[in-house]
């Protein structure tokens, strides 16, 4: 008579150690190249949009007094679009780091922290836009010119705006995932100005531009992966996403 054999005790330290196995990755394929397709695309809207205006800060709150809508939909765009990005710089250094793990780690850590530090900017510009809506143009340009230069942590991260575009560039290049010409459009978001107030330069259009040349195709490679999703999977996903978005907004204004 066969004796059943009882199944093999699994070591809790083994199986810690042992890589798992799966074909989901975060934030996966949805989440993701939407996010590389879009967001370079947002971004590069609130940089266009605020064009007309003088760079600095004075001029910036001047017209949002004079442009209210124009001004919160340009500065707006760019907040989402550099919200819209993490997903999409995770995405991409998922692709660096089966090649370049090293570039991958740095390059995306160092990036995502200047999307945060762009993101404490971008809430100070909306303290500074209610200033001018509450006091004037005058005060709130006082205001904003005698804070300048106040301690904050987050200072400690502008480097990593300025370098991490620059190493996750060099990762993309070195690991194939993005040739030469696109490596270096990509790189070129180093060139966009940061801290409070900043409004749009030659430049600002040049590394929004890059951006979207680098990530936007990318991302929709990444949506056209094999195995190809069905028709309805992708209408499902849009209506989702639309949908998501919007209770989100309706309930932040309610909130």
């Amino acid at each position: 008579m066969m004796m059943s054999r009882e199944p093999e005790a699994i070591d809790p330290s083994r199986a810690a150690t042992e890589p798992v196995q799966t074909e989901h990755w975060f934030p996966g394929r949805w989440v993701g190249g939407t996010a590389l397709t879009l967001a370079p695309l947002v971004l590069l809207t609130g940089v266009l949009l605020r064009l007309q205006f003088p760079f600095f800060f004075p001029q910036q709150l001047t017209a949002y007094s004079q442009h209210p809508t124009l001004i919160t939909a340009a500065y707006s765009c760019f907040l989402a679009g550099n919200i819209l990005l993490w997903p999409a710089i995770l995405s991409l250094t998922r692709l660096i780091i089966a090649k370049r793990p090293g570039w991958a780690v740095w390059g995306g850590s160092l990036t995502l922290l200047g999307l945060f530090a762009r993101t404490f900017h971008a809430g100070i510009d909306h303290l500074a836009f209610q200033l001018v809506a509450l006091h004037g143009v005058s005060l709130a340009t006082s205001t904003v010119a005698k804070s300048y230069g106040a301690f904050h942590v987050v200072a400690s991260l502008n480097a990593a705006i300025f370098f991490g575009w620059i190493v996750l560039a060099i990762g993309a290049y070195r690991s194939g995932v993005l040739g030469l010409p696109r490596s270096i459009a990509l790189g070129l978001m180093a060139l966009l100005m940061m801290g409070v107030l900043k409004g749009t330069s030659p430049t600002s259009v040049i590394a929004t531009g890059g951006l979207c040349i680098a990530l936007v195709p990318l991302g929709v490679k990444v949506l056209r992966e094999r195995p190809h999703p069905p028709l309805w999977q992708f209408v499902a996903w849009v209506a989702f996403l639309t949908i998501f978005l919007a209770a989100l907004f309706v309930s932040g204004q309610l909130g």
